[in-house]
């Protein structure tokens, strides 16, 4: 029976090639899950207690039954934003004007996210498989809470008409994000191997606001979160979709320990190991959509290269280069695993 040991994947986030190599997926959807545990269980996270640990025990059993060392699991802020949604939900941001931004009750968030979420996370801490740690933590960075509170195109328009306001809004959501993840670091961090948020900072030729923008406003938010990980001595991964190359010294200098997704679009996984690779760790490996659509011998192929361009160019993990949801076939899914699984001996 397989035995974990997140020390493989720690390793990698702190830019060590691991003697094993560590599987690693930013998220595996609960559906997707399900159908590898062959039960229906998710429902069970919103239950009571008992029931959030059962949903666990599957969830973090179909990690173990996959091969994986840790388990991906974070609860983001934007679920717990009063009025937000305009980042995915296609509304209007419920902060346009000064007036909106003074109003809104940020200092109710780090309650809030306690309230909805710590019994989630204790029920995790129950149940965690031995030899096996979580990476995730407190989702959503500093970008997209902004965004969900503003709306993408509504926040462009207010760099250049109210750039204070702009200004103000990344610090103040910097400074909430700092005091929530520094509450639940006192709580969890010894559940959790590896700490990361996810923020997506670009689309596929370019950052989606200026580098300048990000430098200025943004990094420096990332930055305080980071510091406060490595207090508890722990590394910190960023995931970050899209082409942001023209950022990634500054966001090296903050600190991040290893970066997560890759796009062929963009640049194919061994591009990012061979530009960085001395720097940080990367985690990633093959685009999603090949996944989807290629064959397994076609999948062995693509993922027998990455490996062999990804060895000797310092901690990396293996997976996809985004994530894997409900539209991809299981069966891929799990031909993927196979060929990489065998590919480390198993």
């Amino acid at each position: 029976m397989f035995q974990p040991n997140y020390e493989y994947l720690q390793s990698a986030a702190r830019n060590i090639e691991a003697a094993r190599i560590p599987l690693y997926e930013h998220s595996v959807g609960y559906d997707v899950a399900e159908k590898i545990m062959n039960k229906e269980f998710a429902p069970l996270i919103w239950g009571n207690f008992e029931e959030k640990k059962e949903f666990f025990r599957n969830y973090c059993g179909c990690f173990l039954k996959l091969g994986y060392d840790t388990v991906s699991f974070e609860l983001g802020i934007g679920g717990i934003l009063p009025g937000g949604g305009a980042l995915g939900g296609h509304k209007k941001g419920v902060i346009q004007t000064r007036e909106d931004f003074e109003k809104y009750p940020f200092d109710e968030l780090p309650e809030l996210y306690e309230k909805a979420y710590y019994e989630i996370f204790r029920a995790l801490h129950e149940v965690m498989p031995e030899g096996m740690k979580a990476v995730g933590g407190v989702g959503n960075g500093v970008f997209e809470c902004v965004q969900d509170l503003t709306g993408y195109m509504d926040l462009c328009i207010m760099s250049e008409d109210d750039p204070e306001l702009y200004a103000d809004l990344y610090k103040k959501i910097g400074d909430v994000s700092l005091k929530i993840w520094r509450n639940f670091l006192k709580e969890f961090s010894d559940d959790f191997c590896v700490l990361r948020f996810g923020d997506d900072l670009g689309f596929k030729s370019n950052t989606l606001i200026s580098a300048d923008d990000i430098i200025c406003h943004i990094i420096p938010q990332y930055k305080k979160v980071i510091d406060e990980v490595h207090r508890y001595g722990k590394p910190f991964l960023l995931h970050s979709c899209g082409c942001i190359f023209n950022v990634m010294d500054e966001l090296i200098a903050a600190g991040i320990d290893a970066k997560h997704s890759n796009e062929d679009q963009i640049a194919p996984f061994p591009v990012w190991v061979e530009k960085y690779g001395d720097k940080i760790g990367n985690f990633g490996g093959i685009d999603t959509d090949a996944v989807c659509r290629l064959s397994k011998a076609e999948m062995k192929e693509y993922i027998t290269d990455v490996v062999k361009k990804s060895r000797g160019h310092g901690g990396f993990a293996f997976g996809s280069g985004n994530s894997i949801p409900g539209y991809v076939p299981i069966d891929n899914y799990l031909a993927m695993n196979e060929i990489i699984r065998e590919i480390r001996g198993e």
